[in-house]
């Protein structure tokens, strides 16, 4: 049987992180992030993550052979030998193309891309809303999980501030920038067969089972 190798899709705030995490369990296959293997060179400080550090201390883009060349490393562990979720990579159509080159010569393919898909209006409620206790980072949100006492965080009674990035003006300008780099992958991948898409303005419990059926018609389709 072929691995089940899955990309998914989606702008920020529209759950992908959570269903990642969801999948990973259901599926038996690890969840692997582009940012989290970012990290996790440069703090290991590898020839990749070193290489990756000279771009990123110049202020500039870290090419995509290095990051494809991260990719290439985890795909090759163990415990991605069954299949894997890809979650921030690819992001230009570009890297996507460098991606099917790279499980080609693997012997493998992609079984599906799975955008989740979420108004632009609803991703900004979502994302803008956010407040992190200043003393324990525990996370609130004004409609969606508003502290008990506005302001003060139910575990400690620790201030809440919002920060930085979790301002209305810079979640637009993150949402913009999704629309205007990574959203040309969903014509790519409509295009080669492989996009389902999903409604992720609905209960976390629901997209999850859209999700799951979804990869079961895949495996049928590609066994």
């Amino acid at each position: 049987m072929m691995p089940l190798d899955l990309i998914l899709l989606g702008p920020p705030g529209a759950g992908k992180g959570t269903q990642a995490k969801i999948l990973s369990q259901r599926l038996g296959i690890p969840h692997v992030a582009s940012g989290d293997l970012f990290r996790d060179h440069l703090h290991r400080q590898t020839p990749l993550g070193q290489l990756a550090r000279q771009y990123m201390d110049r202020g500039e883009l870290v090419p995509d052979d290095v990051t494809i060349g991260m990719i290439r490393e985890r795909l090759e562990q163990a415990d991605c030998r069954h299949g894997v979720i890809l979650d921030g990579f690819p992001r230009t159509p570009a890297q996507a193309q460098a991606l099917d080159e790279l499980l080609a010569g693997m012997g493998r393919s992609l079984t599906a891309v799975l955008y989740i898909r979420v108004r632009d209006e609803l991703l900004l409620r979502r994302l803008a809303g956010r407040w992190t206790c200043r003393t324990c980072g525990a996370v609130y949100h004004v409609e969606f999980n508003p502290p008990r006492v506005p302001g003060r965080c139910d575990l400690d009674g620790g201030p809440l501030y919002q920060r930085e990035d979790d301002t209305e003006e810079v979640q637009r300008r993150r949402i913009q920038v999704y629309q205007e780099q990574t959203a040309p992958l969903v014509s790519f991948y409509r295009e080669r067969d492989l996009l389902v898409e999903i409604d992720g303005e609905r209960p976390i419990p629901e997209v999850t089972e859209e999700l799951i059926r979804a990869i079961e018609v895949r495996k049928a389709v590609d066994p």
